[in-house]
């Protein structure tokens, strides 16, 4: 019986890893069709997101079953909730890359405002912040999970720096105000993105540790 839940619990990590896999590619996709202004590669990122919702609703229902046939011991039972938990938050992070997604969508084949570099460095980020959510899970690793949070810092900082560039744009010359506008909401996509990540972390380390480091952000839906 043990031998049957344990394989049962080791699917439904996989299945998330999964998500996660995902998730990291529909991030590099909306980075790199918002940077080279690719339609075609903006259209795939939306149409993936209901594959990350799919996922989820899997992963969910895979869970509930599993707690209520084996009645899980206090220490699988924490497992279970941080990933019922997570699941959430990586579901908005695929919201979340869908919508810088569809702002590539608007900015396509109009003249860059600015320089598009700082998003490509933005998406790297997220990417490695998955990567490391990816590895905290499969392994249990503690150590990565805590640089998940420290790298989040660098996504906060990036946004601050992006946003007051932007509005010195916008001061500077009023016919910039649309793209600039735009750009801001996807500099807080990304930002928002990162929040959940950093939740999806926390969870782990919650997991691990039995402690909640402290309480995730309210990222909002």
């Amino acid at each position: 019986m043990r031998d049957n839940f344990e394989r049962e619990l080791a699917n439904l990590t996989q299945e998330t890893i999964r998500m996660i896999s995902t998730l990291r590619e529909m991030v590099e996709q909306a980075t790199k069709a918002l940077v080279e202004q690719d339609l075609v590669l903006a259209q795939e990122v939306i149409r993936r997101d209901k594959e990350v919702d799919t996922l989820e609703l899997e992963i969910e229902q895979g869970i509930t079953t599993l707690i209520a046939r084996q009645a899980p011991v206090a220490s699988d039972m924490r497992f279970l909730v941080s990933l019922l938990k997570m699941l959430t938050d990586l579901e908005r992070a695929g919201d979340y890359a869908a919508h810088i997604a569809k702002d590539a969508i608007i900015l396509a084949g109009e003249p860059l405002i600015r320089n598009h570099s700082s998003f490509a460095d933005l998406g790297r980020r997220l990417q490695s912040m998955l990567d490391l959510c990816a590895k905290a899970l499969a392994e249990q690793n503690l150590v990565a999970a805590r640089e998940v949070i420290r790298q989040d810092d660098e996504i906060d900082g990036a946004y601050e720096s992006i946003t007051r560039e932007l509005l010195t744009y916008m001061l500077e010359d009023p016919r910039t105000i649309s793209k600039a506008l735009t750009l801001m909401h996807v500099t807080r996509f990304y930002e928002r993105l990162g929040d959940h990540l950093e939740n999806v972390a926390e969870r782990i380390m919650y997991w691990l540790t039995g402690k909640m480091v402290k309480h995730p952000q309210d990222v909002g839906p």
